[in-house]
């Protein structure tokens, strides 16, 4: 039941038409500074690909460049895209940005007039501090726990968590959603729970890899609420 929807959100670029990306996040390395990724025009005519790196809400520091943000790509090549560590002081934790890659096809004449049909792609990208070591499950460091008829989660880890925002409170099976598909290091989420939180010990989550692949479920201790 969570497995669909998570599936979608994982693979869903990897299956659009126009500049498709040849994986379905990208990862940057403090200690390598940049990282790369490419781009696969699909289209039978050359194509515009505009690349954007964008902020999530929760962090607005500029923390790199892409280059090159635009570049013309002909019918089924494949454009490098890099990404440039801009950062002034050593990462702490991981961070999480998402890039854009827009596909702008030539504009064609008909009757006079220009017809364009732009298409997007967009993808997390985590930047990974120098001499953190690869976690290959960070959902598994989450904290779960009610907390006055609440049910809260808490990244303590140095760790982004990405999974899908359904969670399965268990034994009764109950649906609870989170406010989004990621939980960034040092936060704490509170989930909208359908009906009461009495008798809840567990939850199911749906996680996904640091590559983007959607993960077997994953189930959890909620703690009781403290008295």
């Amino acid at each position: 039941m969570l497995c669909a929807g998570l599936c979608l959100w994982v693979t869903g670029a990897a299956v659009a038409d126009g500049m498709l990306p040849e994986t379905t996040i990208v990862v940057l390395h403090e200690e390598q500074g940049e990282a790369t990724i490419n781009i696969k025009n699909t289209d039978a005519a050359p194509a515009l690909l505009h690349a954007v790196i964008e902020n999530v809400p929760e962090d607005r520091e500029a923390l790199l460049v892409v280059t090159p943000p635009i570049s013309r790509v002909e019918a089924g090549e494949t454009q490098l895209v890099r990404f440039i560590s801009t950062a002034t002081a050593p990462l702490k934790t991981q961070r999480l940005k998402r890039v854009s890659f827009e596909g702008i096809p030539q504009a064609r004449a008909a009757g006079g007039a220009t017809i364009g049909i732009t298409l997007r792609q967009n993808l997390p990208l985590i930047l990974h501090p120098r001499g953190l070591a690869v976690h290959h499950s960070p959902w598994e460091l989450l904290k779960w726990k009610r907390s006055a008829e609440q049910l809260v989660v808490s990244n303590d880890s140095a760790y982004v968590v990405r999974l899908a925002p359904e969670v399965l409170l268990l034994p009764h099976k109950a649906l609870a959603t989170l406010p989004r598909t990621y939980i960034l290091p040092g936060e704490v989420l509170t989930a909208t729970v359908e009906g009461r939180l009495e008798g809840v010990s567990a939850v199911e989550i749906q996680p996904a890899t640091v590559y983007g692949f959607s993960a077997d479920s994953y189930q959890a201790s909620v703690s009781a609420d403290e008295g």
